[in-house]
């Protein structure tokens, strides 16, 4: 099966469409949204309404800390952009949308593979998974073969011994990465709405469980055109600078 799992969408409909267009056209079977669909961005209520819609005709959605945020007002811990993004979010979002984001699962379980938006050992404390050291905590957190996260924005595998010792890996854009019968790996998808690798093309991984494989699939798109709406909107500037230069 090929699986599309897009993580960090961070409403921006522009990085999102083109996302979900390129992974149909590569034949995905099963799309996973590995929550932050909002934050940042200048489109929540179009990005809501299109995940909801998705979830409803057989994707799986997860709760990412951008999405509780708007769906509690608990903006602590977060940066001053984030904060005022989340609170702009807040006041577009209807009270309905935003409890459908409330009720998103912290994770997912499908057979082998476990996807969370942060680190696996913790997932409702949002834990960043950057270094080897935090991957060896989700592998001796959870039995997954193949646990599967974003929120770093910046996309990454680690793989992990049956002796415990992990190694990382920064996957190549559009080139598949294999996924080793005798190894455990946790895959780091990157992000679709705001990445931060130092390249500004939307971020998806396509997971191919039958060639055991992830490719991160890199998706130009108008940021520009992003840019501008969260101008107007009112949002910090630099929300909308990042989305050109990838960081």
């Amino acid at each position: 099966m090929l699986i599309g799992i897009l993580s960090d969408i961070h409403a921006n409909r522009e990085a999102f469409d083109a996302a979900l267009e390129a992974i149909s056209q590569a034949g995905a079977q099963r799309i996973i949204l590995l929550g932050d669909l909002v934050g940042y961005g200048p489109d929540p209520t179009y990005v809501v309404e299109k995940s909801r819609a998705l979830i409803a005709s057989g994707a799986v959605g997860i709760l990412g800390n951008h999405d509780e945020a708007a769906a509690t007002g608990n903006t602590s811990g977060m940066s001053e952009n984030a904060r005022d993004a989340i609170r702009w979010t807040i006041e577009q979002l209807s009270a309905d949308q935003r409890d459908f984001l409330a009720k998103l699962p912290l994770s997912h379980l499908d057979g082998e593979i476990l996807y969370t938006h942060a680190g696996a050992w913790r997932p409702q404390s949002w834990p960043y998974v950057m270094e080897a050291s935090d991957a060896r905590r989700s592998f001796e957190a959870v039995p997954a073969r193949i646990a599967i996260c974003g929120h770093t924005h910046v996309p990454a595998i680690f793989y992990s011994t049956a002796h415990g010792s992990v190694s990382s890996f920064t996957p190549l854009a559009n080139k598949p990465a294999p996924l080793f019968a005798t190894l455990r790996s946790v895959i780091v998808t990157g992000s679709v709405g705001q990445p931060r690798d130092g390249n500004p093309a939307a971020c998806v991984a396509l997971l191919d469980t039958g060639a055991m494989d992830v490719t991160m699939l890199r998706i130009a798109y108008d940021w520009d055109k992003t840019a501008e709406k969260i101008s107007r909107a009112g949002l910090p500037g630099w929300l909308g600078m990042r989305l050109k230069i990838g960081r």
